[in-house]
């Protein structure tokens, strides 16, 4: 009887370390499958080169840009701030563009984004294919706000400035910061470049 049961316990001990076993493997696999699975999602937006395409932008109040390739174009009035950004896609899976934030200056070193709650929101989301160019565009309007003013005064004076980009892939996810430096370079021509990129709903290597 004794032997009997000892030989049962040793069986249940080794069915259960084959299903652990098991289990993790299974469990490895389908990290590996969802892993795979998102890198074939995920989009990382840089800015465009200067051989790419000049693209036509247009704003709700009927006000259009032509942006150049590696460019940006920024106009200030009265009643409106325009901002646009020529872009390109070279992450592996559609970017959709969510919203924006704005620095006066040129921030260095390590300093970090706000929080994504804090950013503008864009009032249509904007689409980036991966492996190809798209745009981002921004306005300020309100005369009111301290922020419209900032904002004209460092445009005014040919300040550089940055602008950080919040968007995800197509699901809604995988969402990235990227900041991007708008540096005047003559004659209301603008240079774009990116300075940095953090992820937001997964692990970030910094």
């Amino acid at each position: 009887m004794t032997i009997s049961s000892l030989a049962t316990g040793a069986g249940t001990l080794v069915l259960a370390i084959a299903t652990f076993g098991s289990v993790r493997s299974a469990n490895r696999t389908a990290r590996a499958a969802e892993r795979s699975l998102l890198a074939g999602l995920r989009p990382l937006l840089m800015t465009s080169r200067q051989q790419d395409p000049e693209q036509k932008v247009g704003f709700a109040d009927d006000k259009w840009f032509v942006v150049p390739g590696g460019g940006a174009v920024v106009e200030a009035t009265d009643e409106a701030i325009y901002l646009t950004m020529s872009l390109r896609n070279v992450g592996s899976g559609l970017a959709v563009l969510h919203g924006w934030y704005f620095h006066p200056e040129i921030l260095l070193g390590a300093q970090e984004h706000e929080s994504p709650e804090d950013f503008h929101r864009l009032t249509r989301d904007i689409y980036v294919p991966a492996g190809d160019i798209g745009f981002w565009q921004g306005a300020f309007r309100d005369p009111t706000d301290p922020a419209f003013d900032i904002a004209r005064k460092a445009l005014e004076n040919d300040t550089p400035v940055m602008v950080d980009l919040l968007y995800g892939d197509q699901e809604g996810g995988q969402r990235v910061i990227t900041r991007c430096m708008l540096r005047p370079h003559g004659e209301g021509k603008w240079f774009a470049t990116v300075a940095r990129h953090w992820n937001i709903d997964r692990e970030d290597p910094r």
